[in-house]
């Protein structure tokens, strides 16, 4: 009798039976097991599902704080505004205080204008700033050179009184005894900004001694004079190393182009003699820049998403193509600029824009980037079919300038 298959005909009934029982149970086994395979595949397809939403989450937070970023370089008070509704900022002082000290991808200019309105806001926030800084041990002038790095003074003389204020008041606190009272910390860092300028300024040509510099600061110190050692190294930390002042360049497009929505080679119709040209297009901040080559520095072209609207075209020339129009004037040229043959800036004369991408996959692509994003899903941007302006009213136009690089663009919105 064969063992591993016998014959039922050669079993006892008892056997037969037996035999029956274990193939039941086998028949359980197997379907326990695949019941095992099957959970633990679902999950880890949780596991996956999760995974990418938590990815995406990220994503989507990314996306928004540096949209937020953007917003405060230009207007302060709106990003900030931005950042808190969307609850990527608490609206806790310390916390925007925290924030503007980092100063991740922030123009430092942005950073002095917030800091300096007299908003009772803005004045908590400046103090909390301020306290972010550790000048303990730290001489004048190296408190100072740490503080005028943090952010760019702005130009209002009553705007740098309370923030030298603000400083002397820190400093001291940090530095007990080192001055008799915040008023000699205060008077002593104006004269230690003017020294700076004094000694280089190419447009100053009396540079001043330190003797004179002892004798523009005597009796500043609750009427009696600062040692005279204490003075002359602060006039030669300062004459060996003028102050660090940030210097954000308004035409630099760094910022501008920092992680852009989508960019890519497409293919633009354009000029007197309709031809396709490759450009490099990015996308971001609402704006379409296009350039010749990847390293250069300024757009060809710029286009303002605003009040345009994206489809989809068939053209009889190029496959994959996509448009970009203005639905509510349609036949008027589109507020747009670009550099002609000299590379002087002159304003756009088309009508509409075709653009071909290199498969129907990237075309759409780039119609999904250009509506979408945070902007355009609260309808602040672009859609197909619609603007960002329906709904609103059409007779309160303005005009604004887009300042990028050597590009300076009104536009009517």
């Amino acid at each position: 009798m064969d063992l591993c298959h016998p014959d039922p005909t050669e079993l006892s009934s008892g056997e037969a039976e037996e035999l029956q029982r274990i193939k039941w149970h086998r028949k359980q086994l197997l379907e326990d097991i695949q019941k095992l395979k099957d959970e633990i595949a679902d999950v880890f397809a949780q596991i996956d599902c999760f995974e990418t939403a938590e990815e995406s989450r990220m994503a989507q937070k990314e996306k928004e704080l540096c949209i937020g970023r953007k917003k405060f370089n230009m207007d302060p008070v709106k990003g900030i505004q931005y950042l808190t509704e969307h609850k990527l900022l608490s609206p806790d002082v310390q916390d925007i205080a925290q924030f503007l000290y980092k100063g991740e991808g922030l123009n430092k200019t942005a950073i002095g204008t917030y800091l300096g309105e007299r908003d009772p806001v803005n004045l908590q926030v400046l103090q909390a700033f301020v306290d972010c800084h550790e000048f303990a041990n730290l001489n004048l002038v190296q408190a100072l050179r740490q503080f005028l790095w943090s952010f760019r003074l702005p130009g209002e003389a009553q705007k740098i009184d309370r923030m030298m204020e603000t400083f002397a008041t820190r400093y001291c606190l940090c530095n007990p005894g080192v001055f008799q009272s915040t008023d000699t910390c205060y008077v002593l860092s104006f004269s230690i900004i003017m020294l700076n300028t004094s000694l280089h300024n190419p447009n100053v040509r009396d540079r001043p001694p330190f003797e004179r510099f002892v004798s523009m600061n005597r009796g500043i110190n609750g009427g009696s004079d600062l040692p005279e050692e204490q003075l002359r190294n602060l006039f030669d930390s300062i004459k060996s190393e003028p102050f660090s002042i940030p210097e954000d360049d308004g035409n630099d497009l760094t910022h501008t182009f920092f992680k852009p929505d989508r960019e890519g080679w497409l293919l633009k119709l354009g000029g007197r003699v309709k031809t396709w040209k490759r450009r490099w297009f990015i996308l971001t901040d609402n704006c379409l820049y296009y350039f010749e080559f990847t390293t250069d520095k300024e757009p060809r072209g710029i286009i303002p998403l605003e009040n345009l609207s994206v489809q989809k075209v068939e053209d009889p020339k190029k496959p994959f193509c996509l448009e970009l129009y203005n639905p509510s004037c349609r036949g008027q040229k589109i507020k747009a600029c670009k550099t002609d043959g000299d590379g002087k800036v002159v304003e756009g004369k088309h009508e509409s824009y075709r653009i071909s991408a290199s498969s129907a996959e990237e075309r759409d692509q780039w119609i999904e980037a250009i509506q979408g994003g945070p902007e355009a899903q609260r309808g602040e941007g672009l859609a197909q079919g619609h603007t960002a302006s329906e709904g609103q009213s059409r007779d309160r136009k303005q005009v604004c300038w887009l300042h990028v690089g050597s590009f300076h663009l009104p536009l009517t919105v």
